[in-house]
Order: structure tokens, then C-alpha cells, then sequence
């Protein structure tokens, strides 16, 4: 959910009690930089920072964020996490830390780092340093344990009172309502037994959450009865009624003194059927949410068919080891640990792994083979918001398929340099090259992966390099896809450097070597090129009709995209505006967002230098629409650039600097000063020039800050309103 700046979880249930704990807390965010909440598991850390969080964000202006530790089974993806929970999508070649530190060093903001027990030495280095570097930040954790971390304030929470409050007997009564409306504690008994429950379970909120969902199968007299039974047994080997994963339970994560919680979960374990126990099981193997589909390509196998995961994924829904969020599914971290277990005793971690990689080497075929099409902007999102689940398993076909890690590396990788993980696209490929031979499309899209994020990291030397390899291979293995995307790679590496005519003419030369007839039957593709375009004067946007291409592939369509850079470059701005034009109807064609928001930034740039600033104005927004959409933070930094310019030439100096400071805060967002390709600078000079002139300097630079300052999704909201304020 959206707070007024910033991210925190949506609370899905009611909140009960806390009162004390929550007036510490405040004093806590108020007077301390850094505060751990901690206590064992299912004590309700992580529900308590939310309300806490929420309750404070309105004292920081760059808001409050929100980074969930649970999934990370390493600290590799720390630092990656953290920089995504707050809005950093660095583009530099800098060390991540350092970047990281940057974009705090000037934010007054809150940060919240949930479940960092398994990263306690990672994350207390890095929170030394931000802490160092950042005045304005304040820093809540969740933790099992205090993190050691210098002017750590520590908050240690402690089950639910259980006797002379109500508040453990509430959330069991909570509970027992959101599971069935029409239940309750009203027949003779219930209450009293209700609260024995709440006292066996020593207040814990998860294992009252638990009890409370077993009620479905007992009366709460008869829940009573079985767990005082169990809690009265000693567990012991010879105990039969302890559940086998209470003894084989490692020390370290589950302590003798929370044996409440381990046997309750236990308890809960033994009440699932044995399908739902080894869904239970296998299910730990995703480190992000879900939905049923994927529940279904990581789990089936031997007697889980895809209906019984279906059938066993309800059934643990209704006993909360798995919630449910609309379509999307996720385990808590202790139900998840306790699973692990099981998946240890059964000695399927490595067939579990194995299904986990398949299915998401699948899901970045179908992604990659998805990318030119109506589901485009689906699929980016859907490659964001699993980007733990992928990375874990690359690791995993690193260690054990090679080429399965090949392909798969070079698949995601546009993916991830569009999404801003720019380090992890670099690394995965070079790691995948490393790892062992590799031949044919999977070299050509893994060389073009690293050359495209050296590229965008403003490392132009090694994207030439790269450009250079890939067009070589490419002509090797008479790969067509290759050979459009290693033009693409070396023809935005010539942009950037300031040769224009040299793109040009490899671009089109590689179209048309590539051209074919389309296997549909219809006519082939009508090409775009300097020598078969008019050279009509000046235009509108008018003049750039023709008639739209077939669907294309993705990385024909961005060679295409060259030329039209290239073109406005040399200045034959109507050839340009027809390419772009044309380009852009093709990419309707197919739903495709990427390559058509830059046709859209290039129609606004060449409207903009044939004086027409209105319709400058209106392809720049849709240009920002687009790329919002896909939240390409670096495409959005752009469009919002020539959006200032437009308004501007129109006269609106103010409305321009402010947008000019929003475009400035997206350009930090990807750690760069402003870019593009060499002919923009000029016209961001001339018409920052025209804004100051406009309204004068005093009042173009408070408009400028003004915007700067502005959280930059609410500055983008306020450049996309059509409204000018002359």
C-alpha cells in the first residue's frame, strides 16, 4: 500500500492490543536513530513495526519504506533489496553501498528492515555505514536478536498478556470470526475454554492464530482438551504424541524455551493431511509471493497432482499456514523454516530445488518470448516481482545445469537492466559465461546482456567491446536475432559517442539483411530508410502517416529504433518523425510499451525542434505514461527532461524548473547526472534558458527545488497533468 510517500505492507487482519508497546516504539522513532524490535518467533514483530511505521511516516518527508530480509537466503541480495525498498535503481558503475549511501545521505526518511535475524552481521555493517552517512534516516528492525550494531536501541517484545487482559482471548476471537463469520464463543464454556487456549499457548500470536484455525475440525472444548494434552506430555524421543520434527528441530533457529510455538506448529503440522504436509513443504522453496499457477509448476510431482496442490493449498490456507491475499499466496518465515525441516527429513531439497529452477527458467522463456506482445508490461512485473525467486534459481542451475543457467541468464537480462538491476544482469552473465562452454543464441544474448548494462552504466568501452563480440558471433552462427540486437548494442554505443551517421547506416544495413517475408502469408515488411523517405519541409504530425508494419521482434523493432535516433541526430528531422511514427504503430500492433515510449520520446524531441511545443508536450507525456507503466526510472528521468523543455518553449518557466527538478530526482534515482544522446544538452540548455528568462532566476530555481524535493512519483503525477500555468 501506498502511504502519502513511501511503502509499507497492507495489514490484511486486525490489529489487537500492543498499546504499550506501540507509545515505546514512538518514543523510540522519535528519540533514537536505529531500533531493534525483537523477540522469538510468531510474537508479532513484524505486524507491530507496520502499525508502528504507519503511525510515524508522517513525520518524514521522504517517507517511510519497508525491505522484507525473510526470502534472502544470503546476503548477496542485501544491499539489492534495500536499494530497491527505497526507490534506488543505480544505474553507475559505483559499489552498491556507495550508491546506496548517496541516496540517503540528504533523505529524512524512515527505513524498516524486516526479519534480519539470519543477516545480523551483514546488516549491522551496512546500517553502521548508512547511519554514518544519512543524518536524516531512522532505522526500525525486526529481529530474533539484537544486531550488535553501534547506538542500537533495543525494544524486546513479549507474548500476549494471557491473565487480566483481553487481548490474547480477543485475537483468538479475531481469528476464529475471519475463518468463519458465523462462528463465535457463545455456547456454554467456550470462552472459558477459549482462554485456556490462550494461556497453553503462553499469548503467542501465531499460536493462537493457529489454534484458532483448527477449530473447523474440533469444538473449541474439544481444541482445549487436545492441546492441554500435548502441552502436559513431556517431549522426549520415546513421547509418541510429540511430533517427529519437534526432535529433529535445530537448536539454533528453534530454542527448547520456545517450545510453545514449536509444538503448536507441530500440532498444526500433524493436523494436515499428509498431501498438505508435503505442499507444506515443497511451497518453502519460494522466496516471494504466489499465485496458484506457480504453486502448481514448483510442487507437482508424485503423488502432488496439480489438482491435490490446488485441493492441499486451500486446505492450508484454512489452517493459516498459508495466506491469502486475493490471488497471491505467502508463508511466514516461521511456518516456512518449519517446513524446510520437513522437506530436510524427507530428503527432497534437492529434487524440490531442481523443480523450484525449472519452473522459473520457464517463466523467463515465456517472458523472453512475450516481450513483443500485449502482455508485455505483465510480464515486466512479473520478472520484478519475482527477482529473488529467479536469482535463487540461477544460483541453483549455476551449480548444477550450466546451460539451463545460460539460457536463463541471457533471457532475464533486458528484463533486469530495464528494471534497474543492473548489477545483477552484469554479474548472472558473466557467471554464466564463466561456468563452461556456450554456443549459438544463448553466447550472443549473454555477451549482449552484459554489453547493454555496461551500456547503460555509462561504461562505453566494454558495450562497444561487447557490441563488437556479438556482431561477430552472430555472423558465425547466421543468427538474425543476434545480428539486430548486437546493431542495436553498437549502434546506441555510437549515438552516445557522437557518431550518428555511423549507427545509421549499419542499422539499415542489418535490416535489410534480415528482412523476411512473414510466415502468415502477409505482405513483407515495408522498410524505413533515409533513401526511400521524402524530404517534405517542416510537417506536423500529419505528415508522418503511412501504413503500419506486421508484428515484429523485439529486437528487430529496437534496430529500428536506432535509425530513428540516428536520423534526428543528422538533423533530417521529417525522416525521423516518419521512422518514428512508422515504428510506433508497429509497436501498437504487438502491445509493445518499450521501443514505442522512445518512438514517442523521439516524435516530441523532433516536434520540439521543428517549433511546434504542443505537440512536443503531448508525445513527451505519452512517452512518460508508457515508461511509468514498465517503471523504467531512466526512460522517465528522459521524457521528463524534454516534457521541461517543451513547456518551456511555451513559455511556462515555472511549471518547466519544477518539472526540471522532478526530472533531476529521477536522474539521481539511477545515479547519473543528466544523459542522453549528445544533441539533447543543447536543447536542455536553450530552453532552461528560455524558463529563467520566463520567470526569472530567483523564481525558476524555487520551482526547480520545489520539485526536486517532491517525492518523484507525486511530481510525476503533477508533469503528466495536461493543464499550463502561464
Amino acid at each position: 500500500m501506498m502511504t502519502k510517500v513511501g511503502f509499507l505492507p497492507e495489514e490484511t487482519s486486525s490489529f489487537v492490543g500492543r498499546r504499550a508497546e506501540l507509545a515505546r516504539l514512538d518514543t523510540a522513532l522519535t528519540t533514537r536513530r536505529m531500533t531493534t524490535l525483537i523477540g522469538p518467533g510468531g510474537v508479532g514483530k513484524t505486524r507491530l513495526a507496520v502499525r508502528a511505521a504507519r503511525a510515524a511516516a508522517d513525520r518524514y518527508p521522504d517517507g517511510a519504506w519497508w525491505a522484507d530480509l525473510s526470502p534472502l537466503y544470503d546476503d548477496a541480495l542485501l544491499l539489492p533489496t534495500v536499494s530497491d525498498a527505497v526507490g534506488l535503481a543505480d544505474h553507475t558503475l559505483r559499489m552498491p553501498v556507495e550508491a546506496l549511501c548517496e541516496w540517503l545521505s540528504d533523505k529524512n526518511l524512515l527505513l524498516v528492515l524486516d526479519s534480519a535475524e539470519h543477516l545480523r552481521g551483514p546488516c549491522s555493517h551496512l546500517l553502521a555505514e548508512l547511519i554514518t552517512t544519512s543524518p536524516g534516516l531512522t532505522v526500525l528492525v525486526t529481529s530474533r536478536q539484537p544486531l550488535g550494531t553501534r547506538g542500537e536501541h533495543v525494544v524486546r517484545i513479549q507474548p500476549l498478556p494471557v491473565d487480566g487482559a483481553p487481548d490474547a482471548l480477543q485475537l483468538f476471537e479475531d481469528r476464529l470470526r475471519a475463518g468463519d463469520p458465523r462462528a463465535g464463543l457463545d455456547a456454554p464454556g467456550d470462552r472459558a475454554a477459549a482462554a485456556d487456549i490462550c494461556r497453553r499457548l503462553e499469548g503467542i500470536p501465531l499460536a493462537i492464530e493457529l489454534a484458532a484455525a483448527g477449530i473447523g475440525r474440533h469444538t473449541v472444548a474439544q481444541l482445549a482438551t487436545r492441546i492441554g494434552t500435548r502441552f502436559d506430555a513431556p517431549v522426549d524421543a520415546e513421547d509418541l504424541t510429540a511430533s517427529r520434527l519437534d526432535l529433529l528441530a535445530d537448536d539454533s533457529l528453534w530454542p527448547r524455551r520456545h517450545r510453545t510455538l514449536r509444538t503448536t506448529i507441530g500440532w498444526s503440522h500433524e493436523l494436515c493431511t499428509p498431501l498438505e504436509r508435503l505442499l507444506w513443504a515443497r511451497l518453502t522453496l519460494l522466496r516471494t509471493d504466489f499465485d496458484e499457477e506457480v504453486a502448481r509448476e514448483v510442487c507437482t510431482g508424485g503423488p502432488l497432482t496439480p489438482q491435490e496442490v490446488d485441493r492441499a493449498l486451500q486446505g492450508l490456507v484454512a489452517q493459516s499456514v498459508v495466506q491469502r491475499d486475493g490471488t497471491r499466496y505467502r508463508m511466514l518465515d516461521t511456518l516456512r523454516e518449519y517446513g524446510r525441516m520437513w522437506l530436510r527429513e524427507l530428503g527432497e531439497e534437492r529434487a524440490a530445488a531442481d523443480r523450484h529452477a525449472r519452473s522459473f527458467l520457464g517463466l523467463a522463456r515465456r517472458a523472453h518470448d512475450g516481450w513483443t506482445g500485449p502482455d508485455q508490461v505483465s510480464w515486466y512485473h512479473t520478472i520484478a516481482d519475482t527477482h529473488l525467486d529467479l536469482c535463487a534459481a540461477l544460483d541453483h542451475l549455476l551449480a548444477h545445469d550450466v546451460a539451463g543457467a545460460q539460457e536463463m541468464a541471457g533471457r532475464v537480462g533486458f528484463f533486469w537492466a530495464c528494471c534497474g538491476h543492473l548489477s545483477e544482469a552484469r554479474g548472472y552473465a558473466q557467471r554464466a559465461l564463466d561456468a563452461g562452454p556456450v554456443e549459438g543464441p544463448h553466447r550472443t544474448r549473454l555477451q549482449w546482456v552484459l554489453g547493454v548494462a555496461a551500456l547503460l552504466q555509462g561504461d562505453f568501452a566494454t558495450a562497444e567491446k561487447y557490441g563488437a563480440l556479438c556482431t561477430a558471433i552472430a555472423l558465425y552462427d547466421h543468427d538474425d536475432e543476434g545480428m539486430l540486437g548486437a546493431t542495436y548494442l553498437s549502434g546506441l554505443t555510437q549515438l552516445m559517442n557522437g557518431e550518428p551517421a555511423a549507427a545509421l547506416e549499419a542499422a539499415e544495413r542489418v535490416l535489410r539483411m534480415t528482412e523476411t517475408a512473414p510466415s502468415d502469408g502477409a505482405s513483407p515488411e515495408p522498410r524505413t530508410t533515409a533513401a526511400d523517405t521524402s524530404e517534405a519541409a517542416g510537417g506536423s504530425d500529419a505528415d508522418f502517416d503511412s501504413d503500419p508494419a506486421p508484428v515484429e521482434s523485439a529486437h528487430r523493432l529496437r534496430c529500428r529504433l536506432i535509425t530513428v535516433f540516428a536520423l534526428t541526430a543528422l538533423g533530417r528531422l521529417t525522416e525521423s518523425g516518419r521512422a518514428a511514427a512508422t515504428l510506433r504503430r508497429s509497436c501498437e500492433l504487438g502491445g509493445e510499451y518499450w521501443t514505442r515510449s522512445y518512438a514517442d520520446y523521439q516524435l516530441a524531441l523532433i516536434a520540439l525542434l521543428q517549433g511546434r511545443p504542443e505537440d512536443s508536450a503531448t508525445h513527451a507525456r505519452a512517452m512518460l505514461a508508457g515508461k511509468y507503466r514498465l517503471r523504467d526510472s531512466f526512460g522517465i528521468a528522459l521524457g521528463l527532461d524534454i516534457l521541461a523543455a517543451a513547456i518551456a518553449a511555451q513559455g511556462a518557466g515555472a511549471q518547466a524548473a519544477r518539472v526540471y527538478g522532478t526530472g533531476h530526482a529521477y536522474w539521481r534515482m539511477v545515479g547519473h547526472p543528466q544523459r542522453g544522446t549528445p544533441e539533447l544538452g543543447a536543447v536542455r540548455e536553450t530552453c532552461e534558458l528560455q524558463a529563467r528568462a520566463a520567470v526569472g532566476d530567483a523564481a525558476y530555481q524555487r520551482a526547480f527545488e520545489s520539485g526536486q524535493a517532491d517525492n518523484a512519483e507525486v511530481g510525476l503525477a503533477a508533469a503528466l497533468h495536461s493543464g499550463l500555468q502561464l
